[in-house]
């Protein structure tokens, strides 16, 4: 039953990426350990491989398990969101990003904005259909009520963790399942207007000095004219990405190794290891995971699971540019990882049990006999 439902061709794909970024993540800490960095590359391995078997776990459970039922449950999941942020808050600790996004204990990293994207997900879906179906979804109080929604988490997410990236990819997810929801685009007109409107205010007093800096670096020369300070990560990751040219370097003549290498940069020591081929090869994977997420999507006939599909397709469509735009020095450095490439438990767990979601709604559709039928 499983096996003759379930979306075996995106869980195989995801692993394939998996596995790729595993024994990338290795080779760049490897690097990073010949030049003095105190890390462990088999421990970082032995994380990811687990983080994967956690996550391929979760794919099966969310496959089988109804997404409707987790819909329904909705005012147990947003509890979950603030009881994840509230955890931030007494328990959460910095990163190197200035970021108070991780809860660390025994040795071992969580960072709750990974699961809370997840949850997002399917609250903004279920709210989102249930507008559509007994409410007029274009209505002034429809839509405000869908703003309020996005506001308390982007906004919790902000003043908790500090984490612009992932506030960011939340924000990008809210933009693309309105739209395929199907609101008026009159009501983005307004919307950007009114964040345009509101960006000097967020600006002089929600943002610290430090994240307008790194926010303007890419942009604003004279923040960092001589590249070694919020760009020096960015000059960094060209210089790796660059040295690799078509098919990576010779073992031994690594460009430069740095804060990130394995995580937010994983893209750029690709890059460097097996050159411009290698780069492609990642990109051909992310794209093949989305397309077959927006392939379910479109093949299921209720607005819920579409959603859904679309949502999980959107945040790995913009997590992937993100960070490589942040990579190759067009984007900010918000701390985004390259979905199953970057090196950490949370977002691999996580990215998988997205997917299981999407499997959900592959698993739900109509044999080709039946569905021919009616």
């Amino acid at each position: 039953m499983f096996f003759d439902r379930a979306d075996i061709f995106l869980l195989c794909v995801c692993i394939v990426s998996a596995l790729y970024g595993t024994v990338m993540v290795y080779r760049a800490a490897t690097g990073m350990v010949a030049t003095g960095a105190d890390m462990n590359p088999t421990k970082l391995v032995i994380v990811q491989l687990f983080s994967m078997f956690l996550g391929i776990a979760a794919f099966v459970v969310l496959t089988v398990l109804d997404a409707d039922l987790l819909g329904d449950q909705w005012k147990i999941l947003s509890v979950i969101n603030v009881l994840l942020l509230v955890a931030l808050v007494i328990f959460g600790v910095e990163d190197n990003t200035g970021n108070k996004s991780w809860i660390r204990f025994a040795g071992i990293g969580i960072q709750p904005s990974e699961v809370i994207k997840v949850i997002y997900i399917i609250i903004c879906a279920k709210q989102m259909t249930w507008l559509k179906e007994y409410r007029d979804m274009n209505s002034f109080l429809s839509v405000v009520q869908m703003a309020g929604h996005f506001v308390i988490v982007f906004g919790l997410i902000v003043v908790v963790s500090s984490d612009l990236g992932s506030a960011s990819i939340i924000f990008c997810i809210f933009l693309a399942m309105l739209f395929v929801l199907g609101i008026r685009l009159y009501w983005f007109a307004i919307g950007f207007a009114a964040l345009a409107a509101a960006v000097p205010l967020l600006w002089n007093h929600f943002l610290k000095t430090y994240q307008k800096e790194r926010l303007l670096a890419p942009y604003v020369k004279s923040i960092d004219p001589d590249g070694y300070g919020k760009n020096w990560q960015t000059a960094q990751s060209i210089k790796t990405l660059a040295s690799g040219r078509l098919t990576g370097v010779q073992p031994g003549h690594r460009a430069s190794n740095f804060t990130g290498k394995h995580t937010d940069f994983i893209f750029a020591a690709i890059g460097e290891e097996l050159g411009m081929l290698g780069c492609i090869v990642v990109l051909i994977l992310l794209a093949v995971i989305v397309l077959r997420c927006v392939h379910v999507g479109l093949r299921s006939s209720r607005t819920f699971d579409m959603l859904i599909c679309f949502g999980v397709a959107s945040a790995v469509t913009f997590q992937t540019l993100i960070n490589v735009g942040m990579c190759i020095g067009i984007t900010p450095v918000i701390g985004i990882t390259l979905p199953f490439f970057s090196y950490g438990g949370s977002s691999m767990m996580t990215m998988f049990a997205a997917m299981g979601l999407v499997s959900g709604v592959h698993f739900k559709l109509k044999p080709k006999l039946f569905s021919l039928i009616g």
